[in-house]
């Protein structure tokens, strides 16, 4: 479990087809790596990976061929330089933004991103290329004023459509500076987590309106069945 608040960055470098090495910048080495060991979990740009083997400024991770398939690891030429960074979060710590599963959802795109007199105003949208995972998985919890992680970073959706066909975030200064939001360029895919509170209410209510009776189904014999009655 992550806040979606990044602690620092850091570059990612392919040994294998999943197999990464994830080296750590200078300015992040103590947040990340000062009490690192193998089996930790770490939010790389939102994906959870676990730390098979510590090196003096990163460490390797494997990533699940579901993982690839999902997530801009498995598609780094479309992806930021610089991947965002955070350990996961200790019992007790402050919860300054929301509850990151690093399970992401899908990928969006990088429309245009636009410098105002106290924000970057951000919007995002489907790829191209993966429109139906964007309306399968995404589109559905798109929700103003609602959270989703993006790249790991925890950020509150300004505006979007009804249809859930793209949304809008309004970066403050020090998340753009400090995250890799300031290495995107318009077309670069972005990982995307949605609130994992929207996901299960939406569960809740679709496995309450099938199991919905039709009125002349409910006798005294099956309220009495289910307790109602004795």
């Amino acid at each position: 479990m992550f806040t979606g608040l990044i602690q620092g960055l850091g570059t990612i470098k392919s040994l294998s087809q999943d197999r990464f090495t994830l080296s750590v910048l200078p300015s992040a080495t103590d947040s990340i790596l000062s009490d690192l060991v193998i089996g930790d979990s770490v939010a790389v740009d939102g994906v959870c990976l676990t730390v098979e083997e510590i090196l003096l400024d990163g460490f390797i991770a494997t990533a699940s061929p579901e993982t690839l398939q999902r997530t801009t690891l498995g598609r780094r030429e479309r992806a930021a330089e610089y991947i965002n960074l955070e350990t996961s979060l200790r019992v007790g710590s402050k919860l300054g933004g929301h509850f990151v599963t690093g399970h992401v959802d899908g990928l969006g795109c990088l429309e245009k991103a636009i410098s105002t007199e106290k924000s970057w105003e951000m919007r995002f949208i489907a790829p191209s290329s993966l429109s139906e995972q964007w309306q399968n998985y995404i589109a559905g919890y798109l929700v103003q004023k609602g959270s989703i992680a993006v790249n790991g970073i925890s950020l509150t959706i300004a505006e979007c459509d009804s249809g859930g066909n793209w949304f809008k975030v309004s970066v403050i200064p020090h998340t753009y500076s400090e995250t890799n939001l300031c290495y995107l360029q318009p077309g670069d895919w972005v990982n995307l987590e949605c609130d994992i509170l929207g996901k299960y209410v939406n569960k809740l209510l679709t496995h309450s309106s099938k199991n919905i009776r039709n009125p002349e189904e409910i006798s005294l014999s099956f309220l009495a069945e289910h307790g109602y009655l004795s």
